[in-house]
């Protein structure tokens, strides 16, 4: 350590954070030895991980459920088997199956390419594996590249910290700000940092689910006794002395942009004078993912009975998911006017929402929803017993509606006039595009035959122009949280002066630069449907959806699988999914 350092050090010292004080020093020590682990050295680790998850899986799963009101042996209990244990369990397969063939970046020749509209180059990331068209048999994700990346490049934007010679990498200390809401976001941001970015981290755990420290730090304890890693908690005022601590030389949180915004800007007049001179109070690199107002558009056609009845599960488990706490939740319903089933596809969706009864648990709730109660005027009210009821109001012309992200229970809708389905689809992403805050996650609903109607170049044309980092077509945006192969974040293109949904994407096991979007896509039929359809599919009922009676048996089995694949595993798993 300099003398600069040192001074600065103490400059800083604070009495209230010895704690915080001693693990920075710590990672400020350890950086470099980090950056100049082997890959060898990396994949030990991750299998050392994987294993110590296994054995705090089921105590991670139960204790989020009851910090959130799952009653024990609830199926929702598979939220939390599948968002906490199961994404990590994956994030570290993806990240192993990479550094195994991080030599000459052949990882990157199994990558299907395609070519999409406006020079993009597409890559398609799942499925990679064969478990993977098994177990998640339909489901695929294209990554999409910012323009002017090309196959004969590629390898260039990929993987990059590992181009550099062993001895002259150098790390980094990086500020996790964790979410409160999902709890594999901030253990998932620090592989991001570690294994992408060759940076040690610091997590602060938000308060809202702080209780998981102790099984962080099991999970996590081969990366914690490297001082590659330390986990602690603390408030707001605890983050805001870690965001200016000089051995803090890089952050990413999830969170809101409000937060967001304090930090870099300040607040009050502070702000707006910082603002005004464009001169961040803090102007480290700083990434994020901070939310947004997230649509579902659906594309009328001629769906039927068992079709209204599927996809009205599925934009409740849009909503509903984690109670309504996810940043990707569908906030503004987009339907066509109209239309001649959009009021039993509204009603079918009512009816499954009114029979989710868990409790909203994030603070603050009661006054968002009040707020957007209020601001609703005639809104409908879905009954859900003890717990809060879903509100639904119309858009009309408030910026309320557009511009705020509520994050619970509430949802607005907007009707769009329109000649036929293509017209409306193009209305509907114009109407995303310049109206709702934000671009994480967008969904698109649509008709095998309404799809082949608008042709497959049409389509994807109008696919480009829709700005969000993550888009479902026939499935929900969260999914691609869950796939690790998968960048997660904004769409690019947001600044410091204007954020809105963050900057940077973490997540994506094959290390891509310079990625532009993930597009999702699910049968829009389920199994045994499906089989007659050209995008077939083994699952009756996906995992995540909240109408699942064995998401919880189905989730632990996949946890148990991940950590450890075998064909013996397989049938338990289509067991309890065909049931569910």
């Amino acid at each position: 350590m300099t003398i600069a350092e040192q001074e600065a050090q103490r400059a800083t010292t604070d009495p209230r954070y010895p704690q915080h004080e001693a693990a920075l020093e710590s990672l400020y020590l350890a950086k470099d030895d980090w950056a100049r682990t082997t890959v060898e050295q990396r994949i030990t680790i991750l299998k050392q991980i994987k294993d110590a998850l296994l054995v705090v899986a089921e105590d991670w799963a139960r204790a989020a459920s009851s910090a959130k009101g799952i009653a024990p042996g609830s199926p929702l209990m598979g939220e939390e088997w599948l968002a906490g244990p199961g994404a990590m369990m994956a994030g570290c397969n993806g990240l192993i199956a990479t550094l195994e063939q991080i030599e000459g970046k052949a990882f990157l020749d199994s990558i299907r390419r395609r070519h999409m509209p406006g020079g993009r180059l597409a890559l398609r990331v799942m499925p990679s594996t064969l478990w993977d068209r098994l177990l998640l048999s339909g489901v695929t994700a294209d990554v999409w590249m910012q323009p002017g990346i090309s196959e004969s490049n590629l390898a260039e934007h990929a993987a990059l910290i590992y181009d550099v010679p062993m001895e002259q990498r150098h790390g980094k200390v990086a500020l996790i700000l964790g979410a409160g809401n999902v709890a594999s976001i901030a253990p998932l941001d620090v592989f991001h940092k570690l294994f992408i970015e060759n940076q040690v981290c610091l997590l602060k755990l938000n308060p809202v689910n702080d209780y998981l420290l102790p099984l962080l730090e099991k999970a996590l304890a081969v990366l914690i006794d490297r001082n590659a890693l330390h986990i602690v908690k603390g408030d707001g005022a605890v983050g805001a002395w870690l965001t200016e601590h000089p051995w803090v030389e890089e952050m990413h949180i999830t969170g809101s942009q409000t937060t967001h915004d304090a930090i870099v800007w300040g607040t009050g007049d502070e702000a707006k004078r910082n603002r005004e001179a464009g001169t961040p109070r803090n102007s480290k690199r700083f990434t994020s993912e901070l939310g947004a107002v997230c649509p579902t558009i659906v594309v009328p056609g001629p769906w039927s009975k068992a079709d209204i009845a599927f996809q009205a599960e599925q934009l409740a488990t849009q909503k509903l998911h984690n109670s309504g706490f996810n940043c990707v939740a569908c906030q503004v319903l987009i339907m066509p006017r109209s239309w001649k089933h959009g009021a039993e596809l509204i009603e079918r969706t009512s009816s499954v929402m009114a029979r989710s009864t868990r409790p909203a648990y994030y603070p603050g709730v009661e006054d968002r929803l009040a707020a957007f109660q209020a601001e609703a005027g005639n809104s409908t009210e879905v009954s859900r017993g003890d717990a809060p009821p879903v509100t639904i109001a119309e858009t009309a012309d408030s910026d309320y509606f557009r511009k705020t992200e509520v994050f619970g229970p509430a949802m607005s809708i907007t009707e769009l006039d329109a000649a036929d389905a293509e017209s409306f689809l193009r209305a509907a992403i114009d109407y995303a595009n310049q109206e709702l805050h934000g671009t994480l996650g967008a969904n698109i609903v649509i008709h095998p035959a309404t799809r082949r109607a608008i042709g497959k170049q049409r389509f994807n044309e109008l696919l480009s122009e829709l700005r969000y980092g993550t888009i479902a077509i026939n499935s929900w945006s969260g999914v691609g949280f869950l796939l690790a192969q998968c960048p997660w974040g904004a769409f690019p293109g947001h600044s410091l002066q204007d954020v809105q949904s963050g900057i940077g994407t973490v997540h994506n096991s094959f290390m891509l630069e310079k990625t532009e979007r993930t597009v999702v896509e699910a049968p829009f039929r389920p199994f045994p449907r499906s089989l007659a359809s050209r995008r077939p599919t083994l699952l009756p009922k996906p995992p995540w959806f909240i109408t699942n009676s064995r998401q919880d048996k189905v989730a632990r089995l996949l946890v148990d699988f991940y950590h450890s694949p075998g064909w013996h595993k397989v049938p338990r798993i289509f067991y309890h999914a065909i049931l569910g």
